[in-house]
């Protein structure tokens, strides 16, 4: 005969909560439905019958004293009498699976997560904006405040599972007969029906319906960006708790300015004339004008640098800068005084003939790259 702890694999002093859990671990091995061999077969029924001796007080201290010599003596049917636990353990039984200490299912859910697409100017992204949104969402039902009845009745008891949301059934196998547990048809799971559902959200304790949302979207947002507002997506079923609402950003393209991380950046154009000799010029900035001073001698890739006119970054209260890169804009069409002045310029300033300077070719590249839009 072989001793009930060590077909367990548990010293004599182990304590229940050890005992179940070696058992629950050799149930699933050597389980015919899962390992159908004859040598686990065998195996299976005397773990079980040790389970059955180990886990009664009473049966336990009798075999310490020197009972139960049979192999399948003592207590619980032919050695069966641990088909519960065999049941928790394939089904789940503690987890809702109808077993011992299975619930009813909740009619109440949380609600789904929704989101919303909003596209905003660069301006909007330089301060931030406030919207509010329109929001096609499931709402509460005022009718019966999620109840899913209509006033004045309630839910009732299922007649077919008796409240518990689980049916049994008996299923005959090697072992004899095992009970399983299933939701029963009639309620769902819920344990309860109702024979007056809400005639407004037809027994769903919600409706479809419009309604509007106040969001504050801080600066420095770009595209892609998804805001989350937590609790302010749909109502669950039967008055659940909301799920979450999202927006997603989108920044539209601005005719003059476009974006380099927090810095805005532009293109001035400059007549030549200008660009000798210099100049001041007033430029519209996207909070307002702001004074430019174009130092004479200036060079088509030069870049202006305005502190402070960028955009205020996402997490951050520094602004950005806005950088403006020149663009000398040379003449087309002079008439015959202005191509005779310009002549005479030539000879007086004896510009040396056209030759490539030395890196153009990067300069013009970093100027086209990085202000292009």
């Amino acid at each position: 005969m072989a001793d009930h702890y060590e077909v367990l694999g548990v010293a004599r002093d182990a304590s229940p909560d050890d005992i179940k859990r070696a058992y629950r671990r050799l149930a699933r091995e050597l389980h015919p439905d899962v390992n159908p061999g004859e040598d686990a077969s065998e195996r299976f029924k005397l773990v079980t019958h040790a389970y059955d001796v180990l886990s009664d007080p009473d049966q336990r201290r009798r075999y310490d004293m020197g009972g139960d010599q049979s192999p399948f003596g003592g207590g619980g049917a032919a050695g069966f009498g641990g088909f519960s636990d065999i049941f928790e353990t394939f089904f789940g039984g503690a987890q809702g699976g109808g077993g011992r200490g299975a619930r009813p299912r909740s009619r109440r859910e949380r609600g789904q997560d929704a989101l919303v697409r909003v596209t905003l100017d660069l301006g909007d992204v330089v301060f931030g904006v406030h919207r509010d949104l329109e929001v096609d969402t499931a709402v509460l039902c005022e009718t019966c405040q999620g109840s899913c009845t209509q006033p004045g009745t309630s839910e009732v008891t299922c007649d077919i599972c008796h409240g518990s949301g689980h049916v049994q059934r008996t299923v005959r196998s090697l072992l004899g007969n095992v009970v399983t547990s299933q939701p029963c048809t009639v309620c769902h799971g819920h344990g309860t029906t109702i024979p007056y559902p809400c005639g407004t959200c037809q027994g769903q304790g919600r409706v479809r319906a419009r309604r509007t949302v106040s969001v504050d979207i801080p600066a420095g947002v770009e595209s892609g960006l998804r805001l989350q507002l937590p609790g302010s997506g749909e109502v669950g079923p039967a008055g659940g708790p909301n799920g979450d609402l999202y927006i997603e950003i989108t920044v539209a393209a601005h005719d003059a300015f476009s974006r380099e991380g927090d810095d805005l950046v532009a293109t001035l154009e400059v007549s030549m004339p200008d660009a000798i000799l210099g100049t001041t010029t007033s430029i519209e900035s996207l909070d307002g004008s702001v004074d430019l001073e174009v130092r004479a001698g200036v060079q088509s890739g030069d870049v202006l640098t305005i502190k402070g006119r960028g955009i205020t970054p996402l997490r951050g209260s520094q602004r950005g800068d806005l950088k403006v890169g020149v663009h000398v804009v040379t003449p087309t069409r002079l008439d015959h005084k202005e191509r005779a002045l310009i002549e005479e310029f030539a000879k007086r300033t004896k510009a040396p003939r056209p030759r490539l300077a030395e890196h153009q070719q990067g300069m013009f590249s970093k100027f086209r790259d990085r202000f292009r839009h």
